[in-house]
Parts: C-alpha cells; structure tokens; sequence
C-alpha cells in the first residue's frame, strides 16, 4: 500500500462541481492498494503517517504529528483520496500500466478499510469519492510532500 501525502493549509475534494471533502490545516493522502496489500499494510501506513513529524513547531523545525500540530494537542485534518494511479509503471513505453495497482473491488475494500481505521484514530477525517472523476484542491505548506509504501510481506 502507498500514499503520497502533502502537508496543506487547506485541501478539497469537488465531484460534480460539489465539495465531497474539505480539510482546514493537516494531510492530504493520496492512497493507492496494490496487488497483494491487505489490511496489515493499511494498518502500518496508517499508524506510519499519523506519526509522522512534518509540522513545525514553535522552533520551526519539524517535529510535530498531525495529531498535535500546534504542540497543544490541536488535531489537524486528514483528507483521504483514492489514487491508484500512484501505481503506475513507467518504463516500458508513453503509456503507463496500473497492473501493480489492487483490483477495484480490493482497492475499495481496502480503502474503506483504511478510512474507517483512519476515523476510529483520528477525530479529523474527510474522504474524496472511491473511483469518481474528483478535482482536488490544495495549498501545499512548505512545499511538503512525502510518498511512503508498505509493502507486502514476502
């Protein structure tokens, strides 16, 4: 399983023109379930970026977790959207294959694996839509982006 997140000051997801999912200051992640990924990655990715120290502190260096990133004990935001395009392979030819990426039925199930682990954490999360056309929108803090990936046991 792997995620691209990005540290935000505010960060949405509009399907349909609609806004489905909207974070004040926090992460967006941007999840992709792979072939062979179970809920056991999903648990370690989780427990990986809630823990994570990318929020400045009062010092500005980058010590704090999305769980207190004020040093306070202020929660930011998660907001969850489905990419499987994250798995895509590049190095053969212009046109990229997503056959790594976990079937839509296993990428789904996995997604909302992760959002409901994710909400039973963490009291700030929103989620874009499972396989929709989304727009996403954000103003990355920093810039910070970092990808992570749980493989699966060999």
């Amino acid at each position: 399983m792997m995620a691209v997140l990005q540290r935000v000051r505010r960060a949405r997801v509009l399907v349909e023109e609609k806004i489905v999912g909207e974070i004040g200051p926090g992460l967006l992640v941007l999840l992709c379930a792979e072939q062979g990924d179970t809920p056991v990655q999903a648990d370690k990715l989780l427990a990986k970026l809630l823990k994570l120290r990318i929020f400045s502190d009062a010092l500005g260096k980058m010590n704090l977790c999305v769980a207190d990133m004020d040093g306070a004990g202020t929660q930011g935001g998660l907001l969850i959207v489905s990419q499987f395009t994250l798995a895509a392979d590049t190095s053969a030819g212009n046109r990229p294959s997503f056959k790594a990426a976990a079937s839509a039925e296993e990428g789904q199930r996995l997604y909302d694996y992760f959002v409901t682990a994710a909400r039973k954490a963490h009291t700030k999360v929103q989620t874009g839509v499972f396989a929709a056309d989304m727009q996403v929108e954000l103003v990355n803090d920093g810039p910070v982006t970092i990808p992570i990936r749980i493989a699966p046991a060999a």
